[in-house]
C-alpha cells in the first residue's frame, strides 16, 4: 500500500480555537486541570510563534459555557471571533465557514472542548469539505478517557491526524535551525512543556559548569 506523508506546513495552515470556554473547561476530565489549562493556552500561543492565521469561536458564551479566557482573546485581538448562538458544529455557522475559507489555507490545526462534540464534529465536516485536519489532542478535553479515545478513533477513521502539542510544534518547526527554531521554541516548551524545558535547562547547566558523568 502506498503512503504519502503530508506534513504540517506553517505556510499552509490555519489554527482554530474551538469553544475553549471557561465554563466548558470543567468538562475536561480526561486530564488534570493544570495540564488542561496549560495545553489550551499553548495551543493558542502556538499560532503566535509560527505566525499562523487564527479563527476563534465560542458557543452561547452568555450562558453557562462562559467566555473564552482573556489570555486567548488578548493574544489574538485582530483574529476573526465568531460567537455562535446555537450551532453545535461550528461548520454549520456561515460566518465561521467564511472566516476559515477567507484564510485560503487547506491545512487546519484545531482543538476544542469537548473532544467528542466540538472538536470531532468540526473535524469531520472539515474533512468532508476537503481540508487536511490536524487535531491537537492535548488541547482538547472531554468527560472521561473512554469518551476521548472513542472520539479520537472516530476522527482517525475519517482521516484526521491526531497529534500531541509537541508533535504539532515540531512538525511546524521541522528543523531546530529554522526560524522559528530553537531560539523561539525552547522558551515556548519551557513555559508549556516543562519536561522538555528542564531538559534544555540541564543541558545549559552541564555546558556552563557541569562535570561529565563518565558514562
Amino acid at each position: 500500500m502506498s503512503f504519502k506523508y503530508e506534513r504540517l506546513d506553517k505556510t499552509k495552515a490555519v489554527l482554530l480555537v474551538v469553544d475553549h470556554q471557561e465554563g466548558l473547561f470543567q468538562m475536561c476530565r480526561d486530564q488534570g486541570a493544570v495540564a488542561a489549562k496549560s495545553n489550551i493556552l499553548a495551543h493558542s500561543e502556538l499560532a503566535k510563534v509560527f505566525d499562523l492565521p487564527v479563527v476563534l469561536t465560542s458557543s452561547a458564551e452568555t450562558g453557562p459555557n462562559g467566555p473564552l479566557p482573556s489570555e486567548i482573546t488578548s493574544l489574538h485581538k485582530d483574529a476573526p471571533f465568531i460567537k455562535r448562538n446555537g450551532e453545535v458544529n461550528a461548520w454549520d455557522n456561515a460566518d465561521f465557514r467564511a472566516a476559515v475559507e477567507a484564510t485560503g489555507k487547506k491545512q487546519v490545526i484545531l482543538a476544542g472542548i469537548t473532544t467528542d462534540v466540538c472538536t470531532a464534529f468540526l473535524a469531520l465536516s472539515l474533512r468532508e469539505a476537503g481540508y487536511t485536519v490536524f487535531a491537537n489532542s492535548d488541547a482538547s478535553g472531554t468527560f472521561d478517557l473512554k469518551t476521548g479515545v472513542e472520539a479520537n478513533q472516530r476522527m482517525r477513521d475519517a482521516g484526521v491526524h491526531i497529534l500531541s502539542l509537541f508533535a504539532v510544534a515540531c512538525e511546524l518547526m521541522r528543523d531546530w535551525r529554522n526560524t522559528p527554531g530553537a531560539k523561539e521554541m525552547l522558551p515556548f516548551f519551557d513555559k508549556y512543556l516543562p519536561e522538555y524545558g528542564f531538559l534544555a535547562r540541564a543541558h545549559d547547566a552541564a555546558v556552563e559548569s557541569g562535570v561529565p558523568s563518565g558514562l
